[in-house]
C-alpha cells in the first residue's frame, strides 16, 4: 500500500507581493556579484544585497559609491529600480494581457486586492496604463534632463544618459545618482525637473488617472484625489517655508523647495544635509515619516492615513461622533486602518532604532534619521550607512523591506481567510 503526501497551499495575494520582491532582490544580488558587474572599491556579498534591496525597494541609501559601479553595474540598478517601482506583479499582470489580451478573474481579483482604490473591471484598464504613464512620463524626464546636463557641461552622449539614469530614479522616487554628491552643484533646471518628476511618482496611479480623465471628461475629482492632492499640496509648501525659515537665508527658494518634495519619499539632496540645524532635520523627520500617496512608488504612512488621523483627531475634540471630509463619511474601519498601520510603522520602526543604537555608536541625530529614511524608502542620509557594520546594514536592509511593502502587507500575508466576527459584545468604559 502506497501512501501519497500531498500538501497544497495557496498563497494569497499579499504573500505573491512578498515573495515576488524578495525574489527579485536576490535575482539582482546575484547580477550585481556577476563578472561584467565591476566597482572601483570592491563589492562584498553585503553590500551587494544592500544595493539591490535599496533599488527594489527604490530607497537610494548606499553602502558604496553608485558612480563607481561600471556601465554594467549602474544600468542593472536602474532596472531593479523600474521593477520595484511600479511592482512585480503589476509588470507580470501587464505581461499577460500584452501575450494574451486580457486577464483571467483570478489575476484580476489578485490585482484588485493589492490596489484597494480599483475594483474588478477598472484592473485591465489599470494595468493597460501603468506602464505607459509611466514610460511617457520618464521620457519627458529624460529630455529636460538631458538638456539641463548639457548646460551643466556634459557632452550630449553623457548627458543623455545622465538625463535617462535620473529621470528613471526620480519618478521611481528611488533617490539614486551617479553623482557622489547627489545633485548638489547642478542647475536649477535639473533641480525643477527632478522634483516634479518626484511629485508625479509620489501621487499615484490612481489619482493620475483621474487628473487625466477630468482634463479629458471634465468630472470631478473622487474623495481620494482631493485629499492626496491637497495634502501633497500642503506638505510641500509649509515644508518650503519652513525649511527657508529655520535656516536663515543659508539655502535659496529653489533648496528649500527642493528639499521638501525629496523628503518625503526621494533620497536626491541638493544641499549638504550636516549643515542642517535640529529644526530642520526634525522636520525633515517629520515629512520622511510621512511618505507619499498610496498607490505611488514611495514609502511613508501614506498622506491618506495621515489626513484621517489629523481629521479625526478634531472631530473627537469637537465632540463629533462620525468623521465628514467634504460632505462624504468616513467608516470606522478606515479610521482603524489608518491608525493601525501607523501604529504599527512607529513601533517597527523604534524597534529598529532601538537595535541601531544597541549596535552602533553614532550620533543620535544620524542614527534616528538614517533609521527613518530607510523605513521611509526615502535614501536621504547623514552620511551614516557607508560606516555601517554588518549587523547595521541587515537592520537597514530589513527596514527597507518592510518599508516598502509596509508593515500591513506583512499582516496580511499571514491571513487566507478573513473572518467576521456575527457577535456583538456588550460596551465597556475605559477611563
Amino acid at each position: 500500500m502506497k501512501f501519497k503526501l500531498s500538501i497544497k497551499y495557496k498563497f494569497n495575494p499579499w504573500q505573491y507581493l512578498v515573495l515576488s520582491f524578495l525574489i527579485l532582490i536576490s535575482l539582482g544580488t546575484w547580477a550585481l556579484k556577476l563578472p561584467i558587474v565591476h566597482h572601483e572599491k570592491g563589492l562584498k556579498w553585503i553590500d551587494a544585497g544592500f544595493e539591490a534591496t535599496s533599488a527594489v525597494c527604490v530607497t537610494g541609501l548606499t553602502t558604496v559609491p553608485t558612480s563607481c559601479f561600471n556601465l554594467t553595474g549602474q544600468l542593472i540598478l536602474l532596472l531593479l529600480m523600474q521593477l520595484g517601482a511600479i511592482g512585480i506583479m503589476t509588470i507580470t499582470s501587464s505581461f499577460l494581457i500584452a501575450v494574451k489580451g486580457n486577464l483571467n478573474l483570478k489575476h484580476r481579483l489578485s490585482f484588485s486586492q493589492l490596489q484597494e482604490n480599483f475594483n474588478l473591471n477598472d484592473a485591465n484598464y489599470v494595468l493597460k496604463n501603468i506602464l505607459r504613464i509611466t514610460f511617457i512620463t520618464e521620457f519627458i524626464g529624460m529630455i529636460l534632463l538631458s538638456i539641463g546636463f548639457y548646460l551643466h557641461g556634459l557632452s550630449i552622449k553623457k548627458a543623455l544618459y545622465q538625463g535617462l539614469f535620473h529621470s528613471i530614479s526620480a519618478f521611481c522616487n528611488a533617490g539614486f545618482s551617479t553623482y557622489d554628491d547627489s545633485l548638489i552643484h547642478t542647475n536649477t533646471l535639473i533641480k525643477i525637473t527632478i522634483a516634479f518628476l518626484i511629485i508625479m511618482g509620489g501621487l499615484g496611479y490612481f489619482v493620475v488617472f483621474e487628473l487625466i480623465a477630468s482634463l479629458k471628461e471634465k468630472r470631478q475629482l473622487s474623495l481620494h484625489s482631493k485629499i492626496v492632492l491637497s495634502v501633497s499640496f500642503f506638505l510641500i509648501i509649509i515644508g518650503t517655508l519652513l525649511l527657508f525659515y529655520f535656516q536663515k537665508g543659508q539655502i535659496n527658494w529653489i533648496d528649500s523647495f527642493f528639499q521638501s518634495v525629496t523628503a518625503r519619499t526621494a533620497g536626491f539632496n541638493s544641499i549638504d544635509l550636516n549643515m542642517l540645524n535640529n529644526a530642520s532635520v526634525f522636520l525633515l523627520l517629520i515629512l520622511m515619516f510621512i511618505g507619499a500617496s498610496p498607490g505611488s512608488t514611495g514609502g511613508g504612512i501614506k498622506t491618506t492615513n495621515f489626513f484621517i488621523m489629523i481629521y479625526a483627531v478634531f472631530s473627537v475634540l469637537k465632540g463629533r461622533e462620525s468623521v465628514v471630509i467634504w460632505h462624504r463619511s468616513i467608516s470606522r474601519r478606515q479610521i482603524l486602518k489608518a491608525f493601525g498601520t501607523a501604529i504599527v510603522y512607529f513601533l517597527v520602526l523604534s524597534i529598529g532604532i532601538l537595535w541601531l543604537f544597541h549596535h552602533s555608536q553614532f550620533s543620535f541625530k544620524s542614527t534616528i534619521f538614517e533609521a527613518v529614511s530607510a523605513m521611509g524608502t526615502v535614501g536621504l542620509s547623514l552620511g551614516l550607512t557607508p560606516l555601517l557594520g554588518l549587523k547595521g546594514k541587515i537592520l537597514i536592509i530589513g527596514l527597507m523591506f518592510i518599508g516598502r511593502l509596509g508593515p500591513a502587507s506583512f499582516a496580511m500575508a499571514t491571513i487566507n481567510k478573513q473572518k467576521n466576527i456575527e457577535i456583538k459584545y456588550p460596551e465597556g468604559e475605559i477611563f
